[in-house]
């Protein structure tokens, strides 16, 4: 058999560990902030070394839910302040939520599409993120 040494590879690729699946939730607090919990705690800290209000964002930003939900890729994030107290993330916007509003969260999924072989098998486009969007109405 000829291929052997390509087939070896493939079966090496596809043994590699799995990164473990991050599961955030969010809840309100004192119906002016926005609690976001289950990110990984190293990568929670080691954003939390540069106070940059962007590396927040390009994590997990906060959005407002336009009327037309096609739409919702093209908002601007909502400013606000990003505070870290015991491994969870406390987002407090500049202007309070609104009253029957709906707003989301975009958790970017940066753990997964770390190799070729994951998006292989996702069957994913080289250039295409993954996220979560997490609604929530005040």
């Amino acid at each position: 058999m000829k291929n052997w040494p390509l087939l070896l590879l493939v079966i090496c690729l596809g043994c590699t560990s799995k990164p473990k699946s991050t599961a955030i939730q969010i809840s309100l607090i004192n119906d002016h902030s926005l609690k976001i919990t289950g990110l990984d705690y190293t990568v929670v800290q080691e954003i939390n070394r540069d106070s940059a209000t962007a590396s927040w964002q390009s994590l997990v930003p906060v959005y407002h839910m336009p009327a037309d939900t096609d739409m919702k890729d093209y908002q601007k994030p909502q400013p606000g302040k990003y505070l870290v107290t015991d491994g969870a993330i406390v987002f407090t916007p500049d202007t309070p939520f609104a009253k029957l509003q709906t707003y989301f969260v975009r958790y970017h999924h940066y753990e997964y599409g770390r190799s070729l072989w994951d998006d292989i098998i996702k069957h994913k486009k080289l250039s295409h993120q993954q996220y979560t969007d997490l609604i929530f109405k005040q």
